[in-house]
């Protein structure tokens, strides 16, 4: 059997893939890097090596769903320059739950001095990528990330979202009060 040689870039891309997904159920205080690095095919002293600690290994996973966030705007924005393009381009989003979910364990983690620092620059960054965009204001921007939020803690329960369940009254009733994506 011919064992497959990846480059540092590659492992460390690999290994955050695999943090998001152990992440993003287990949240940080739940997740350990064993288990990071079972599913990622890799021993965990080798996870520990690459990322020196879990809680940096964390943070390399926040930053990538941020990232990711920010270059799906980014994208959108270069087609459609206003907060309802960027809005739209979120909620493509739903489909990678995880990128939601470690960021929401990531501000329920964000006590932690690091963690919190880390996650305040994450969110502080996209609220400026939002006002860059769009020229938003910031009453303007505050609203757009309002109903984020509302979307990803609805998407993050499966209210929302490609594999969303069967919907209770009260979910019918605020899913009624979100724009419809064809009628801006």
């Amino acid at each position: 059997m011919t064992r497959t040689r990846f480059t540092a870039q590659e492992r460390h891309a690999q290994l955050v893939t695999a943090a998001l997904e152990a992440f993003a159920v287990g949240g940080y205080a739940g997740t350990t890097t064993d288990q990071v690095a079972r599913l990622a095919g890799v021993s965990q002293p080798y996870v520990i090596r690459l990322f020196g600690s879990k809680q940096e290994l964390f943070l390399a996973t926040v930053g990538h769903a941020g990232h990711r966030i920010e270059m799906k705007w980014r994208a959108a924005a270069a087609k459609e320059p206003t907060l309802s393009g960027l809005g739209h381009a979120y909620k493509e989003l739903l489909a990678e739950r995880e990128l939601l979910n470690v960021l929401l364990h990531g501000f329920g983690a964000a006590a932690d001095p690091v963690i919190g620092d880390a996650v305040r620059s994450c969110y502080g960054n996209l609220y400026s990528v939002v006002r860059e965009l769009t020229g938003a204001t910031a009453e303007e921007a505050r609203d757009f990330f309002a109903m984020g939020m509302l979307i990803t803690v609805l998407g993050a329960m499966r209210v929302l979202g490609p594999d969303a369940v069967d919907p209770q009254p009260w979910m019918t009733d605020i899913l009624g009060t979100l724009p419809r994506p064809d009628a801006d």
